[in-house]
């Protein structure tokens, strides 16, 4: 199985994947971890993360994608892997999903060990760690049997420098804005099973145990069914093959037939042939007959077309004689008549000529007479006008004379 875990901060991710990863064989992969041991044996990426790591910023998703793609390249990857502490975010479930696709290798279960705010708090803060072992503790639900000191090596116990409480209020802002997307991912694929966190850690790993082969029979049964349907489509396409190869027997026969009958037809054109060689002389004088009959049948309408053309001829000349004979003189009274009305004819012409031409000459000469009255009207108003301001002019000097004397 192939396993992604997601939680709040002090859920229990880490817990249950150690004991789940010691239940099924399987390794547990932890990014924190990850990196740190490529840090530790100095990798390519273990150097890039570590001036990440100093630079006091968050290491990149490539770098955490590239420490997960030579992880699972190891042998033990084989049998499924549990992820833990990534993916923290949808693009990086996205990319996840990728990169898992691409090595053949896709999320089989997505769990969600879902707890309280008050219990996270509680595991949070009351958090302790062996610095020797590593065997974790907390002094509110699974206290040590001495305060500070591990009950397996006897070693110091520590509390994370981030368990407090402004920290742990960020982390889990962060945890609603940026992981809820991805559960409903999970949950949008079929892929997501919830278990609750809450009580002893043994019955929260049954709960976990039981959702894991729930999820593993669900998987069984698609895989089955997904058998089937493969299994009844090739045998429909099978079907469907078989009445093709049942038809395709009658063709050939229908194909044979068509052979034979072809070969007879040709049998028998060559027996026409060879009967029609052998008897070669009568068709000569059949054709002989029959080009004499053309011939004199070609002669006797040669002579029947000339009779119709001198015959056509003859009456043609006929006619144009008896026209030639029947021209009438015309009456020497008509063309005297004729001569008169067209002498009065032109004789009204010129008079009607005439008398346009004088109508023309007349309005002419009453448009000149207008045109210079017109003009002479027009000087005469000016002189006037003219006239009119020199004995206005004449008037004002007498009158400023009259005053200065």
């Amino acid at each position: 199985m192939r396993i992604v875990l997601l939680g709040a901060p002090g859920c229990g991710k880490g817990t249950q994947g150690h004991r789940l990863a010691e239940s099924y064989k399987v390794p547990e992969i932890s990014t924190g971890d990850l990196l740190r041991e490529a840090v530790a044996a100095g990798t390519t990426l273990g150097k890039a993360a570590k001036a990440v790591m100093d630079a006091g910023q968050l290491v990149s998703d490539d770098i955490v994608l590239g420490a997960i793609r030579e992880r699972l390249t190891v042998g033990d990857t084989g049998n499924g892997f549990i992820l833990d502490g990534f993916p923290r975010n949808a693009a990086q479930a996205e990319q996840l999903d990728e990169l898992l696709d691409e090595l053949g290798q896709p999320i089989d279960l997505a769990l969600l060990i879902d707890v309280d705010v008050d219990m996270i708090l509680q595991r949070l803060l009351g958090r302790r760690t062996c610095v020797s072992c590593g065997t974790s503790y907390n002094i509110f639900t699974a206290p040590p049997r001495l305060d500070d000191s591990c009950d397996e090596c006897g070693g110091r116990l520590k509390r994370r420098g981030d368990d407090n409480e402004e920290t742990i209020g960020n982390r889990l802002r962060i945890y609603e804005i940026q992981t809820v997307p991805v559960i409903d991912r999970y949950r949008e694929q079929g892929r997501l099973r919830v278990v609750q966190g809450l009580g002893d850690i043994g019955d929260v790993f049954k709960a976990v145990s039981k959702a894991i082969e729930e999820a593993k029979a669900a998987i069984g049964n698609h895989n089955r069914s997904a058998a089937i349907r493969r299994a009844v489509a090739r045998k429909q396409l099978a079907q469907t093959a078989e009445p093709d190869k049942k038809e395709a027997k009658p063709a050939k026969k229908s194909a044979e037939k068509a052979a034979d009958k072809t070969t007879s037809k040709a049998k028998s054109a060559k027996k026409t042939a060879k009967k029609t060689a052998a008897k070669p002389k009568p068709a000569k004088k059949t054709a002989g007959k029959a080009a004499g009959k053309k011939t004199v049948t070609k002669k006797k309408v040669t002579k029947k077309v000339a009779v119709k053309k001198t015959t056509l001829k003859k009456k043609v000349t006929r006619k144009t004689a008896a026209q030639k004979k029947v021209v009438k003189k015309p009456e020497p009274g008509k063309k005297v008549a004729k001569k008169k009305v067209s002498a009065k004819k032109a004789a009204k012409k010129t008079v009607a000529t005439k008398a346009v031409k004088k109508k023309r000459v007349v309005k002419k000469a009453l448009t000149a007479l207008a045109n210079k009255q017109a003009r002479s009207g027009k000087k005469t108003a000016a002189k006037k006008k003219v006239i009119k301001k020199q004995t206005a002019k004449k008037k004002t000097a007498k009158k400023k004379a009259g005053r200065k004397r």
